[in-house]
């Protein structure tokens, strides 16, 4: 390959390279593993402003990560493919085994949920199957809607100390959110714990057990694999 055209192709994946580069974006693709979120909701979900989250979505677009939909009046993001979940998760991997700092901070996180028991994709999967336990998720509701693991119920974190009565006491309670660090999922245990509830959350989230290829429904279709 001509020196010239490699590094026009090198200057192309810098390009993919520089739009992960932020914080801000990173959480914004981990909000679209999740399903097609308006500028405004991505926004609110990120703690940004509808500016500020438009110009980190133009700069993701040009990357070609994202992929965006006129709806009236607003304009629908979602991810350009499941590969770009995949590359966010590939970076999470290699950072949390390459760089000290992220591999003290998520060693302290794991540590500091010990007490809440996680449940593994493979133990849950069984355990569902088996009737034994009820999945939840805490979710905004719009991220349920979008996608969730089949079977789970939907109480976001906000509604759920009013809504504990939708939840039988008789069986224990898996939560899981957006993913391995969203704490939505840790703060539904404690909360049901305090409850009196038996108690547990999923290792990951529901992007993770979509990629692992286990059953997932949406709102309008249903049951899918």
């Amino acid at each position: 390959m001509p020196r010239t055209l490699k590094s026009q192709l090198l200057d192309e994946l810098a390009r993919v390279g520089k739009a992960l580069g932020s914080a801000s974006r990173l959480e914004l693709l981990e909000v679209l593993a999740q399903g097609e979120r308006t500028v405004e909701a991505l926004a609110h979900a990120a703690g940004l402003s509808v500016a500020n989250t438009s110009r980190h979505l133009q700069v993701l677009r040009e990357a070609r990560l994202v992929e965006a939909e006129k709806e009236g009046v607003y304009v629908r993001y979602r991810l350009a493919g499941p590969e770009v979940y995949e590359l966010t998760r590939s970076v999470r991997g290699v950072a949390e085994r390459r760089i000290a700092e992220v591999e003290r901070i998520a060693r302290a996180y794991r540590e500091g949920r010990e007490g809440l028991e996680p449940v593994g994709s493979a133990d849950l999967a069984a355990r569902l199957h088996a009737g034994t336990v009820i999945v939840l998720d805490v979710r905004p509701e719009e991220e349920f809607q979008s996608g969730h693991i089949a079977g789970a119920v939907s109480i976001p974190l906000e509604r759920l100390a009013r809504e504990l009565r939708r939840l039988p006491r008789n069986k224990e309670v898996v939560a899981y959110c957006r993913g391995p660090y969203c704490v939505l999922a840790d703060r539904a245990v404690e909360i049901l714990r305090a409850k009196g509830r038996r108690a547990r959350r999923f290792t990951d989230g529901f992007p993770e057990w979509r990629a692992a290829g286990l059953p997932i429904e949406t709102a309008n279709l249903g049951p899918s694999r």
